[in-house]
């Protein structure tokens, strides 16, 4: 993951990586909305939030993206038969 270029430029696209994250943080994990947030770099919350958040919950986002290293690094399993949709709506 560390390549920037080549191969890994080819099939992906950053905003397309970063969204991916996204949608498994929300989807496959118990990480509150602004750790998943500010592991992104996105400003939380409004000007009286931001005020009062004096902490970068670098732990906590430490150990996300260690969840996600290991996520992204996981083979995936083939797990039943790729259908095509076109060919089962002329059934």
């Amino acid at each position: 993951m560390e390549n920037t270029g080549g191969a890994w430029a080819a099939n992906i696209a950053l905003r397309g990586f970063r969204s991916t994250f996204r949608d498994w943080a929300a989807e496959r994990t118990n990480y509150p909305n602004h750790v998943v947030e500010m592991a992104l770099a996105h400003a939380v919350g409004n000007k009286v939030e931001a005020a009062y958040r004096r902490g970068d919950l670098f732990d906590k986002r430490r150990r996300l993206m260690s969840e996600w290293a290991r996520y992204c690094e996981t083979p995936v399993v083939d797990s039943g038969e790729v259908v095509s949709l076109r060919e089962v709506a002329r059934r």
